[in-house]
């Protein structure tokens, strides 16, 4: 049994998120809005099939995929893009394509998850708290 199956983890802290969000070109009001949300994920696996919801008083959304299968999918800051996920151990990585290209690894283990998003130069990543 992976270290995330029948887990929900709560969202902590980011680093560097609103320039992340910048550098997608997302507007202020949303950006205020995602900076003051704590989502709950889950990611859930039934046979080949996989689930990622994320969850908050704003919205709630689910990212059905199968592993390197490229899907069509719509961001919660309303972009349309493709993406692929691929799991490498406790590693969910997620690669969106469009007009802005991103990285997002998340990094499951028995008590947390940590996520790191990667857009050109800029990254949102908990591990640059020199508190963690």
């Amino acid at each position: 049994m992976a270290v995330w199956e029948g887990k929900k983890y709560k969202l902590e802290k980011s680093e560097n998120f609103d320039e992340y969000m910048k550098e997608l070109g997302v507007g202020m009001v949303l950006r205020k809005m995602g900076n003051n949300v704590s989502p709950t994920v889950e990611l859930k696996k039934d046979g080949d099939n996989y689930s990622f919801t994320t969850a908050s008083t704003l919205k709630t959304i689910t990212i059905n995929f199968k592993l390197g299968e490229e899907f069509d999918e719509e961001t919660l800051d309303g972009r349309k893009l493709k993406s692929v996920f691929t799991l490498d151990g406790n590693k969910l990585v997620q690669e969106q394509k469009g007009d802005k290209p991103s990285t997002i690894i998340r990094e499951f283990t028995d008590s947390e998850l940590v996520t790191t998003l990667t857009l050109n130069d800029v990254k949102s990543d908990p591990a640059d708290d020199p508190k963690r």
